[in-house]
């Protein structure tokens, strides 16, 4: 029996549009082949969407995204975009999506493939193995907290304010997803907090330590951000799942994702307790190689992998996505961001068809 969902395809800016089409034909072979069918819809997001309608999320892009069973969001953003007022710019618009949807958490991969350890700052034997999921707090914290601005004070002088908040029911929510992600994955996870020094951190860390009651078979640490951050780089390999706030995870996850050697090859996922989740690739629109045929489409790919892996359900279509991924991998094929010596340069284009290739059920090198 045919299985059916409607997919909001969201390309955006820059090289959005290169890398979600080959996406997109990824999925549809990926389909064909387990007979699962998409009905994808386009919507405008981001500057194309400030350049056409004048503002960065339309409510008919809000209003397809809801009715969807996914979104997968390629990038947003570019120098055009960047002095426009705060309530203007493409990331105001993410910003609303992840509100209208309801999306509170955010599952950041970090995985050293073999085949790119080169590339990675640190020393092979330092990453070598490394996978780490971050689960990371999105609709709280300290980017959400009130009193937030800039307030003149008795004396003249400005100060800035920020307030970083957490209800009981928002460290649950988060810390319900990051025990049932372990469970998914080596059964190890580690909570970061500040609970030496932050009153917030310390209800973080009472109700993580609740919740571990409900998981007996999870192994459960803490760790302090700043260890966290310094544990990342001197030995990744302790980590399996992280789960934390909003700006902790902010900051850890783009540093876990340096680990990698490459943000290119790094997807994301963002879910709510229900409806549609957001799949996206981590790294930005690179407007300077916009439609130039060199982008690298294959952290779209793995986001659409995992859209087929947590948001609608369906394993065995993420495992062959990601599969052709590493076999492409295997066969040498290096888009510009990834290319190291030995290796055989190729466009976003052409690596796309042979990722098309890589997906045929008795695939070999095109060579």
């Amino acid at each position: 029996m045919s299985q059916n969902y409607r997919i909001t395809l969201l390309p955006g800016d820059g090289i959005g549009p290169e890398i979600i089409a080959v996406a997109v034909d990824a999925l549809k072979v990926v389909g064909n082949q387990l007979n699962i069918t998409f009905d994808f819809h386009q919507a405008l997001m981001g500057g194309a969407a400030i350049d056409a309608t004048g503002e960065p999320l339309p409510p008919e892009t809000l209003e397809h995204c809801l009715k969807s069973d996914a979104v997968l969001l390629a990038a947003i953003g570019g120098y055009k975009w960047d002095n426009l007022p705060r309530h203007q710019r493409p990331e105001t618009g993410l910003l609303g999506l992840r509100a209208g949807l309801k999306l509170f958490a955010n599952l950041r991969p970090a995985t050293i493939l073999p085949h790119l350890i080169d590339t990675s700052s640190l020393k092979k034997e330092v990453v070598e193995g490394v996978d780490i999921m971050v689960v990371r707090e999105l609709t709280g914290g300290i980017y959400f907290g009130q009193p937030k601005g800039i307030f003149q004070t008795e004396t003249g002088e400005k100060r800035g304010v920020n307030t970083m908040a957490y209800t009981e029911s928002e460290i649950d929510r988060i810390g319900r997803v990051g025990f049932e992600t372990a469970r998914k994955r080596r059964g190890r996870l580690c909570s970061v907090d500040k609970a030496n020094v932050l009153d917030v951190s310390q209800l973080w860390r009472d109700r993580i330590i609740l919740l571990a009651s409900e998981y007996p078979d999870i192994e459960l640490s803490h760790l302090y951000v700043d260890n966290a951050a310094m544990q990342l780089v001197r030995a990744p390999k302790q980590f399996d799942t992280i789960v934390t706030g909003n700006l902790f995870g902010d900051i850890l996850s783009d540093a876990a994702a340096m680990l990698t050697g490459s943000i290119g090859m790094l997807p994301s996922a963002s879910l709510g307790e229900s409806g549609p989740g957001v799949f996206e690739p981590v790294h930005g629109s690179a407007p300077d190689i916009a439609g130039q045929d060199k982008a690298n489409p294959l952290a779209q790919v793995l986001s659409a992998a995992m859209m087929l892996r947590y948001g609608l359900d369906q394993p065995v279509a993420a495992d062959k996505l990601e599969n052709a991924v590493l076999k492409v991998l295997d066969w040498g094929y290096r888009t510009g961001d990834i290319m190291s010596e030995g290796m055989k340069l190729v466009g976003c284009q052409q690596i796309g068809e042979i990722l098309l290739k890589a997906l045929e059920e008795n695939y070999s090198n095109p060579k």
